[in-house]
Order: structure tokens, then C-alpha cells, then sequence
């Protein structure tokens, strides 16, 4: 059942409780203790005054009745001489009383009756039809014993007062408590109401807002990692609609031209060699859609957690020879020099089509944004624990400002009309990740290079046969190819 108030009326509650629960362990501890103090308080005076006394009574027993009045005014205390009839089963008799009347109430007195059976003083607390009192025996030589019984109706009154004052005290503190607690709670209450207003907000896309608490405690804490979540979260609604405008832009630029091609091969009477072109030109649109659905599908399992990589060995100087051989037409096409060099063996336990494909996009990236005449080096070499797979490029280098950013989704560079998505820096690096490894940009005037570093593995006893072969009978094992 929902208690009415949430947890303002919770935590008062549960602070009402507390105090409540407080107050009860101190009234018991306190009332009772202070309670048998009085009456031990009194059972040693009256112990005392008992042991004393009974030295002073006469032994004539006619001199009795007398010496127990001395005896009550000087103890403040009714005091009773009794004889023993007989010891079994012991039977009492009062010989004097200071109290005048029948002395039926003290004649079968159970400490009276210890102290004859024990033969020694006794004392105890005895309530019946006269009263609560304290009592002390005191045997005597002559057999009898000398009874102290004294009220403790004075002592009660002051533990009843103590016990009112105690009472009225804790239904002022509880009634106190609550209204701090309330207070308190309410107060507590209205910073979490503001952070759930935040929460809200935030869940209908409003980012705008900061959230702020003044508090250091918990609560303030709480509100800096709301306020870090809004950051970040507004961080990737922007990534987001940067990625879904410029996914629209990279998917919309080859269906408009291919589109345009369509329609100038429907109404238009082409040549032969006309249509050839408009077809190469047409192919060419749909490889680049083609591998850009290839890489945001690499993307969303890269964001989604699906994306998994094989862990095998992988010979990373047959990769840069075989990048080299993939791509040397490119190289051709542009007027740049792609070269490869492989210092022994470099083994690294990795996924070898993933490795390809960073490769790929590191050394195209290399030939597409730098210009003619530059010389490319693709470098497979070992550092300590790493196996390291390298793009080097005699260029005019990236300025500092964009090292970071060349690895954004869609970014191409300021001022850049180089073709391509801007997706495949990006790719590298998260699937280098995922091979539990980074991709790292070095860059200054007249060079820039991008490695792909690895955790290294020893060589394999058995090596397989090389996945690629380049056509007019050039070997793999080449250590240096030039383009």
C-alpha cells in the first residue's frame, strides 16, 4: 500500500520511529534502575540502622515495647521485635510493635522467616494489603528477630514524577522529531522532485537545461552525474543527427546521379561508347552505395555490441604486401608511389579480414588525400610486445587541430573534395578495438603515418598458404614492391 506523502513521509516516519524506538531503550534502561536504587538506597539504611540497633535492645522483654519506639523514631521505620514458636515449620510471633493495632501483617513476614531459617540478616521489597515496603531482619541472640519495615511511597512518588517528566519529555521530542523530519525529509523531497523534473526532460529530448544541485552531499552527487548524463546525451543526439544528415547526403549523392543517368539513358539517343561510360559511371555509384550500406552496417554492430571479431594468426607482412598488390592500381591511377617493407617475421593473433580491412582504409585514405608524386610505404615491423602495421606517407601532413576528428564518422577534412563517406578511419579504429588494439596517428610537416598496433604473437610452427596472389607472376615474398 502507497503511504500518502512518498518518501517525505517515509523518511519522517522512519526518523519518528528511531526516536521513538530510542526513547523506549532509555525509559526501560533508566525508570527501573532508578527505580531499584531507591530501594536499594533504603534497604541499606535500614541494614544498617538494623545491625546497630539490635545491639541496643534490652533484654527484658518488658523493656520491649519501649526500645521499639526509641528504635521507629530513630529509623523512621516501623520496627517489630518477633519470638520463634517453633523452627519447623518456623512460626512467629509479635512481641513488640511500634505501630499500635493488631501486628497480624508482620507476624508471618517472609524475610522475618528467612532470617530465622538462615540464621543471618535478610532484606527484600514485600507489597501486600499494607503497602510496599523495604524490610530487614536482624536475628537476634536470644532467638527473636528484630524487623526494620519501612514505606516506599516516598521513593515511588519521586520515580512516578521521574517517570511523568520522562514521558511528558519524549512525546514533546517524538512530536519534535517529526516536525524536523518533516522538514527535513520535505527539503530532501524537492531536491529529488527537481532531479526527477531533470530526469523527464531529459527522457522528452529537452538537453538545454542544466541541472544543478548546491548540495555536497549524495544528492549533489547525483545531481553532477544527471548533469554529466545530459551532457553526453546531448553529445549523442548531435552525433546522431550529424550522422543520420550526412548517412542522407552520402546515400542521396549516388541515387541522384544515378537517377540523372537513368533518365538521360531512357530519353536520350546514346552511342554506343556514350552508354558504355554512363554504365562504368553508373557501377561505380552503386560500389560506392554499395560499400557505405557496408560500413554503417559495421558501424550499427559496432554500436550495438553485435560486431565480433576471430582471433587467429595473422601474418601482418604478407597483409601490407598484399595491401600493396590490391591497391597498386590506385596508386597508378593517381601518380604516387605505393611501396611495401616487412622486417622478419611479424605475427599478431588477430582477425585477418578485419586487419585487410583497416589496412585498406589507412592506406587509401593515404593515396586519395595526398597528391601526385607522394610516396606511400606500407611498414609490417615488431616493437617489444606489439606487432605494429603501418601507413607512411611523404605529404603535406594533417593539421593539429583535426589529428582527433579524422577519426569522426563522416569527417573528410575542411575544404576537402575528396571522394568517400568519411566512415573508414572511423571503422579502423573501433575494429581495432575490438582486436584489443588501437590506431594511432602520427603527423607533422612532410609526414604523416597511421598504425595499426596490435598485441604480437609468436610465429605458428605451420604456416597456411597465402590467402592472396598478385597476377602477372609477381611472388608475395617480394620484401619491396614498388608502383
Amino acid at each position: 500500500m502507497r503511504i500518502p506523502g512518498g518518501i517525505r513521509v517515509r523518511l519522517a516516519l522512519t526518523v519518528v520511529g528511531i526516536v521513538a524506538g530510542a526513547l523506549t531503550v532509555a525509559y526501560l534502561i533508566v525508570v527501573p534502575s532508578l527505580e531499584q536504587r531507591f530501594v536499594d538506597a533504603r534497604l541499606d539504611q535500614l541494614e544498617e540502622l538494623g545491625g546497630s540497633l539490635s545491639k541496643e535492645l534490652p533484654e527484658n522483654q518488658f523493656l520491649w515495647r519501649e526500645a521499639v519506639d526509641r528504635f521507629a523514631v530513630v529509623s523512621g521505620a516501623r520496627v517489630a521485635v518477633l519470638d520463634v514458636l517453633k523452627q519447623d515449620p518456623p512460626t512467629l510471633a509479635v512481641m513488640a510493635d511500634s505501630r499500635r493495632g493488631r501486628s497480624s501483617d508482620v507476624q508471618n513476614d517472609p524475610v522475618a522467616l528467612r532470617a530465622v531459617v538462615s540464621g543471618t540478616p535478610q532484606r527484600g521489597r514485600v507489597t501486600d494489603r499494607s503497602g510496599d515496603d523495604a524490610v530487614v531482619a536482624v536475628p537476634l541472640e536470644t532467638g527473636a528477630v528484630l524487623l526494620l519495615r519501612a514505606p516506599l511511597e516516598d521513593s515511588l512518588n519521586t520515580v512516578e514524577l521521574v517517570k511523568q517528566r520522562f514521558l511528558l519529555a519524549a512525546a514533546f521530542a517524538l512530536v519534535l522529531a517529526l516536525v524536523l523530519a518533516l522538514t527535513a525529509a520535505g527539503l530532501l523531497a524537492n531536491r529529488l522532485r527537481r532531479l526527477e523534473t531533470a530526469a523527464e526532460r531529459i527522457a522528452d529530448g529537452d538537453f538545454a537545461v542544466p541541472i544543478v544541485d548546491h548540495g555536497d552531499d549524495e544528492i549533489g552527487q547525483l545531481a553532477v552525474a544527471f548533469d554529466r548524463m545530459r551532457v553526453r546525451l546531448a553529445q549523442l543526439d548531435n552525433a546522431r543527427k550529424e550522422f543520420v544528415a550526412n548517412a542522407s547526403h552520402e546515400l542521396r549523392t549516388p541515387l541522384f546521379s544515378l537517377g540523372g543517368f537513368l533518365e538521360l539513358m531512357a530519353d536520350e539517343d546514346l552511342d554506343e561508347e556514350t552508354r558504355r561510360g554512363f554504365l562504368l559511371t553508373m557501377q561505380g555509384q552503386v560500389e560506392r552505395l554499395a560499400k557505405l550500406s557496408t560500413d554503417l552496417l559495421d558501424l550499427s554492430r559496432v554500436d550495438a555490441g553485435q560486431l565480433t571479431v576471430a582471433q587467429e594468426p595473422v601474418d601482418l607482412c604478407e597483409a601490407a604486401r598484399a595491401l600493396v598488390l590490391e591497391l597498386e592500381h590506385l596508386a597508378l591511377s593517381s601518380g604516387q608511389a605505393l611501396e611495401v617493407r616487412a622486417e622478419g617475421d611479424v605475427w599478431s593473433l588477430a582477425d585477418e579480414d578485419r586487419v585487410l580491412q583497416i589496412g585498406r582504409a589507412l592506406v587509401a585514405n593515404a593515396l586519395v588525400h595526398t597528391p601526385q608524386g607522394t610516396r606511400v610505404v606500407v611498414r609490417a615491423h615488431r616493437r617489444g610486445s606489439r606487432a605494429l602495421l603501418s601507413v607512411e606517407d611523404d605529404g603535406p601532413g594533417i593539421p593539429a587541430d583535426q589529428r582527433e576528428a579524422v577519426f569522426e564518422r563522416f569527417y573528410r577534412g575542411e575544404g576537402t573534395i575528396a571522394p568517400g563517406s568519411g566512415l573508414g578511419l572511423a571503422i579502423a579504429r573501433e575494429l581495432a578495438r575490438l582486436m584489443q588494439g588501437a590506431v594511432r596517428l602520427d603527423s607533422g610537416d612532410g609526414r604523416t603515418v597511421f598504425t595499426l598496433d596490435l598485441p604480437a604473437e609468436p610465429a605458428p610452427s605451420r604456416v597456411s598458404t597465402p590467402r592472396f596472389s598478385r597476377e602477372n607472376g609477381v611472388a608475395l615474398g617480394e620484401e619491396r614492391t614498388q608502383v
